[in-house]
């Protein structure tokens, strides 16, 4: 009955027969990156840098978010199971509802904010009402997550090569106006930031949404088509985004491409780009957001997408004006969620879970809950580049930590550890 009613597998594994192919995937994912906020990292590090730094910090950056948001598709590919469900193997069943609490309400969070900065800049150019176009907006984006994956790559297959073509046509003219390529290799910043500082920027503007990548790349066909779309859709998508930012930024002191397209005097491109980018973001987020709750109060993900996109809409303008900062604080805190689950995965369970319809999970892994409140210190307090530091503190705590659990409990039978995996027979 599951399966006839939620044909987005909220609570079960995708079945091959609703697997898609590698276009389809690969729009999504590239929809999935192509985020207004990579946009103002780009403007940031493009003003910070020279050119040649900054491509190195870019494609530097986004290697390790591919690995990172690639090694996730992998898991995700091969069992069929979103980043919610992937967490009930290394946090069991209660623990896995704080992860998807904490992921699921940044994302609705994310989900209003973004419909405030579609509506702002429409609105100082077109003088349409502010909240009907949240209300319009939201309408829209909400709907597209209501409808699921296919509805989220139709969409993809219209905004991305919009965006892409819109978008590189502006930043051509903007390049144009400082000398081209040969304007930007000159450019040198008034303001020069440390690499360490760029990479932190590059890794950390992306990594918290890259934890959600199982939520979409459970759908590939095979494991191939999981990963490299994900790793394209960061090298190449997220890249593109960085360079529609640093090229704005460093021609006319706007990173978001549809502002500079709104100077260029390019206004309808200019909304529909700005429209497209963060629809594609919002739809997803919506989507993983209500994949969340779904996991903790069992109800389909229809149901909860409609719930999510109403309170999203309603707050739109209360969470843009007072929460940002507090949304990029917890943001800073998910990270460590996929960091368990990929060394639970690879390392405590040797690259095999049990098939999930047959698993029965242990309420609490109290081990996954201390690991991740210990990365997030790492994060914040250890020298060197916080994302990274977040993610190896986290791994290595709960892989310690369990192995020193099998130590302390070799005696018994069935050490708490791996009570996490038992399989009803």
């Amino acid at each position: 009955m599951q399966q006839k009613v939620d044909k987005d597998f909220s609570l079960q594994a995708v079945p091959t027969g609703s697997r898609v192919g590698f276009w389809n995937m690969l729009v999504v994912m590239l929809g999935l990156t192509f985020f207004s906020a990579s946009m103002w990292s780009g403007g940031t590090l493009g003003t910070g840098l020279t050119f040649n730094q900054f491509m190195l910090a870019v494609i530097g950056g986004n290697l390790i978010l591919g690995i990172y948001t690639g090694a996730l598709g992998y898991i995700a590919a091969r069992t069929g199971l979103s980043t919610h469900l992937l967490a009930r193997y290394s946090f069991g069943e209660k623990g896995s509802y704080l992860a998807s609490f904490m992921l699921g309400g940044t994302q609705v969070g994310w989900f209003g904010v973004g419909l405030a900065m579609f509506a702002l800049p429409v609105h100082k150019v077109t003088d349409i009402n502010v909240f009907l176009l949240i209300a319009i907006a939201g309408i829209l984006m909400t709907a597209t997550a209501y409808f699921g994956m296919k509805s989220l790559t139709i969409l993809s297959f219209i905004a991305v090569p919009a965006i892409a073509v819109l978008g590189s046509v502006s930043a051509f003219k903007a390049a144009d106006s400082i000398g081209g390529l040969a304007g930007l290799m000159q450019y040198q910043p008034t303001e020069a930031i440390s690499m360490a500082a760029a990479l932190t920027i590059a890794v950390g503007s992306f990594i918290s949404a890259g934890t959600l990548t199982p939520d979409f790349t459970r759908f590939s066909n095979n494991k191939k088509t999981g990963v490299i779309t994900t790793v394209i859709a960061f090298l190449v998508g997220n890249s593109l985004m960085f360079l529609f930012g640093a090229i704005g930024a460093i021609a006319t002191g706007q990173s978001d491409i549809s502002e500079v397209m709104f100077l260029q005097g390019l206004i309808v491109p200019a909304i529909i780009i700005l429209g497209l980018n963060i629809w594609t973001t919002n739809d997803n987020a919506i989507y993983a957001s209500s994949l969340g709750f779904s996991n903790i109060t069992k109800i389909p993900k229809n149901k909860v997408v409609i719930f999510n996109g109403i309170v999203g809409t309603i707050f739109a303008m209360w969470l843009y004006n007072n929460f940002v900062g507090w949304l990029s604080f917890l943001g800073s805190t998910l990270p460590s969620i996929g960091a368990i689950i990929l060394a639970d995965y690879f390392i405590i369970k040797k690259g095999e879970y049990a098939p999930f319809e047959k698993m029965s999970f242990q309420a609490v892994n109290w081990i996954a809950l201390v690991a991740w409140g210990l990365g997030i210190v790492a994060a914040k307090y250890l020298p060197g580049i916080p994302p990274i530091n977040g993610l190896l503190g986290t791994a290595i705590t709960y892989v310690g930590l369990t192995y020193l659990s099998h130590a302390v409990f070799a005696s018994n039978h069935e050490p708490v550890a791996l009570q996490v995996e038992k399989q009803v027979r």
